[in-house]
């Protein structure tokens, strides 16, 4: 590999551990073309080919920041679940690192209500409103809440959704997965040996199971995403004043 860039990037990824993947036994076929071959029955991932996998999905997701709408990071194993919420946190998006509850996605009009419910007790117990009640009604009210926020407060804000979903580990959030191929949802993810990555739409082959590659990927993920959004594209009007400022200093010479 010429470009001095990659090169860097492959020799970083190797020292986090990027390339290792699962047992013989645990890979599944779909895989195969991106693995260099076996080593004491471990299965090497090509980091040229996750490297490319990689540039192909930021470009995706820098389209995506540009549209403005919004992406869900969703990784919920131990290896991931802290490296999700630091992302989701720092880029003010929606996030699911404990447990994906089935239906978020296909059922999202019901989950909308019960964000609705939760909404609607923050702000009831932010003015005081519910201190007209008793100190057990409070209690339960609070119990609620807290349920609520424990199950949906990090896809709080959510109003519509999303237009694509950045997983770790496609396998592990196969719920997930489905549910935004039911829903035609682009899904972005971070794929081991051992994933089903045909189901896919950007998939990343790499050590899925090290926090330092998981880290550095979501990272790369995520600054394209928000270049997308620091970068919307011009638009029709935009580019007629361009021209027509072209034209006036045209003629003013």
């Amino acid at each position: 590999m010429n470009n001095p860039v990659q090169t860097a990037d492959i020799q970083e990824l190797f020292a986090r551990g990027a390339h290792y993947g699962y047992s013989r036994r645990r890979r599944h076929p779909s895989v195969n073309p991106h693995l260099y071959g076996f080593k004491n029955r471990t299965a090497i991932i090509e980091l040229e080919k996750t490297l490319a996998s990689l540039e192909q999905a930021e470009n995706f997701l820098k389209t995506v920041g540009q549209t403005g709408r919004q992406i869900f990071f969703v990784g919920t194993k131990p290896e991931a679940s802290q490296a999700v919420i630091a992302i989701g946190q720092k880029l003010n998006l929606p996030y699911v690192a404990s447990r994906w509850i089935g239906g978020t996605l296909t059922n999202f009009s019901e989950i909308k209500k019960r964000l609705a419910r939760f909404k609607q007790l923050k702000e009831q117990f932010a003015s005081g409103e519910l201190e007209v009640h008793t100190k057990q009604e409070r209690a339960l009210f609070g119990k609620e809440k807290a349920r609520l926020e424990r199950i949906f407060g990090t896809i709080a804000d959510v109003a519509i959704l999303p237009a694509a979903l950045v997983v770790v580990d496609s396998a592990e959030e196969q719920i997930a997965v489905d549910e935004a191929r039911t829903l035609g949802i682009p899904v972005v993810a971070l794929a081991g040996t051992d994933c089903d990555i045909r189901l896919l739409d950007y998939p990343i082959v790499v050590n899925d199971s090290s926090l330092r590659t998981i880290e550095w990927m979501l990272d790369r993920l995520a600054k394209a995403y928000d270049w997308g959004r620091a970068n919307p594209p011009v638009v029709a009007e935009s580019l007629a004043e361009v021209k027509k400022e072209e034209n006036k200093e045209k003629n003013d010479d």
